[in-house]
């Protein structure tokens, strides 16, 4: 497997113009709490027979990025405190980390025996050295298969950008390579705030959720040295409608994801040996549209909520009442609840050392709707197959949701899950996940 793949160059790729002079930007409370976290993305593509030479494809796609970083000046800056401890980015055109490899084979024959460990390796990241002034928060690596097809992979500190961002920024690169122009510029601006006069005067703070984080800011870094294996499974149209409908109760529901989170959170809690209710659970949502941003807002947007749920020792009916958990905790998250939170953590910002979010409960996070099938380099070949990983993962276990490509049916998603790697061939041998039938798309 080392040598798969080789490894071409490492440079640096600026942008074309150069940014404005003594600007900075500052991060949001919601931004602070992700600086222990970063992102690795893959996005895998056949290419056209007429494709070219090895290399081609790199060259104008490190042409192109240059050409987009303009419109990005805090992807292509570094970090730097300011006089109250907390980071900032310093704009200073000192641009992104660009690793530029080759792998034998094709895509597809790559993507028949991927895991984990080997899809990693096309996806480049180094951790904060104790120079920040010198090290990329981006970095993107793009990998030719010899016999056809390219894997482009985007990392970046999750302090900068949530998976949204991040996704944002692969589209407006698309776009930018593909018609020369990027369609829907990014915004930097700060978290709104309250507005006045908008405020439920019989409105009551929303202490669940902020209790939550107040737990989760006080308790330490946990630490595991299992290891780690993620697995991918696709679920069709069909088996998402079939999981929906099982899950059902009295009331209407659940969406895709309430199904789904429901049956990975009792799985997974019979996986972890739990023999009477249900493992501490979080979901993770974007919360864009609930406080009304702009659809290029750039930054952290996703909050963490712990599901309350009853027990039941009926498998059918605990499915219904996770599920059933899980969208009650969503609904309760609306705009007064998340402003709650974001003016306690304004109120509360003593500490400058980030906590991990993701560290105690399983977490399940609501990707579904990014639109990474939309991002096209070349006319008609979106991505093939997309992984997404929010690392490190601490504590039980991560659930990440994510969209299905359209031709597979408004209702498929691709689930991927990492828990340790005795816990994923448990999971992918529970009789409740394989009556769905998911195809297993990787393991290990």
């Amino acid at each position: 497997m080392s040598n798969d793949i080789t490894y071409i160059c490492k440079r640096t790729v600026v942008s074309t113009k150069p940014v404005q002079p003594g600007k900075f930007f500052s991060f949001s409370v919601l931004d602070r709490l992700m600086e222990q976290n970063y992102l690795r993305i893959v996005y895998y593509y056949q290419t056209r027979g007429d494709a070219g030479e090895l290399g081609e494809a790199t060259k104008k796609l490190r042409e192109s990025l240059s050409e987009l970083l303009t419109n990005f000046p805090i992807v292509t800056g570094r970090l730097q405190k300011n006089s109250e401890g907390y980071w900032m980015i310093k704009c200073n055109d000192a641009g992104v980390r660009m690793i530029e490899a080759k792998a034998k084979g094709s895509v597809e024959e790559w993507l028949t025996s991927v895991n984990r460990e080997k899809e990693l390796k096309l996806v480049y990241w180094e951790e904060m050295f104790h120079k920040p002034q010198f090290w990329s928060t981006f970095y993107v690596q793009l990998t030719e298969f010899e016999e056809g097809g390219l894997a482009i992979g985007l990392s970046c500190i999750h302090l900068l950008a949530d998976p949204f961002c991040a996704t944002m920024f692969l589209k407006a690169w698309a776009n930018q390579t593909l018609i020369g122009n990027m369609l829907a510029p990014p915004f930097f601006h700060p978290l709104p705030p309250r507005r006045p006069g908008n405020k439920d005067p019989t409105h009551q703070p929303y202490t669940d959720l902020i209790n939550h984080y107040k737990f989760s800011i006080e308790r330490p870094t946990p630490f595991t040295n299992k290891k780690q294996a993620t697995v991918a499974l696709g679920f069709k149209d069909h088996m998402v409608r079939d999981c929906m409908a099982m899950s059902r109760g009295s009331s209407t529901g659940p969406s895709p994801f309430e199904a789904l989170a429901a049956l990975f959170w009792v799985c997974i809690s019979k996986v972890k040996g739990k023999t009477k209710g249900l493992l501490n659970m979080s979901v993770c949502l974007d919360m864009r549209n609930v406080l009304n941003l702009d659809a290029g807002f750039f930054g952290n947007c996703m909050v963490y909520n712990k599901v309350h749920v009853g027990s039941s020792s009926n498998c059918k009916n605990m499915l219904q009442e996770a599920a059933k958990g899980v969208g009650e905790v969503i609904q309760k998250m609306d705009i007064e609840g998340i402003m709650d939170l974001i003016e306690w953590m304004r109120d509360n910002a003593d500490d400058h050392s980030g906590p991990v979010m993701n560290g105690w409960d399983l977490v399940c996070a609501k990707l579904e709707e990014l639109e990474p099938y939309e991002v096209m380099f070349e006319d008609g070949f979106g991505p093939i197959r997309v992984s997404y990983y929010v690392e490190p993962v601490f504590g039980v276990g991560q659930v990440l949701v994510l969209p299905s490509p359209a031709s597979e049916g408004p209702m498929s998603r691709v689930v991927m899950v990492t828990l340790s790697e005795e816990e994923v061939v448990k999971l992918c041998q529970d009789d409740l996940i394989k009556r769905f039938c998911p195809v297993i798309m990787m393991f290990g």
